[in-house]
């Protein structure tokens, strides 16, 4: 099984969804001279897989999406256009926002 990391913010009737693929998780990517840190305080809160994943994605306000499997599977489900997709340090990276 695909496995990715979740975690979902809410506040104030918003629902924010933060996917990582399993391995980036606590990983740091440095980009142009900036390192984002994969942080478990964002992502990390429980394991599932894609599938899991993609249902929480269908009713989330915004979401931020890391890693090839994550956002090849959003693409794949229509929920991300392949060029709205950007590579941080080659880690494909996609955000949706609902309006």
């Amino acid at each position: 099984m695909e496995e990715v990391w979740i975690k979902v913010h809410r506040r104030e009737g918003h629902v924010l969804v933060a996917v990582c693929d399993a391995e980036l998780l606590g990983r740091e990517l440095n980009h142009r001279g900036v390192t984002i840190k994969v942080s478990e305080k964002f992502y990390g809160g429980f394991r599932a897989s894609v599938e899991e994943a993609l249902k929480l994605l269908e009713e989330a306000t915004s979401a931020n999406l890391l890693g090839s499997r994550i956002v090849e599977a959003a693409i794949k489900r229509g929920l991300v256009h392949r060029e709205a997709v950007m590579r941080i340090a080659d880690v494909p990276h996609a955000m949706i926002v609902r309006v």
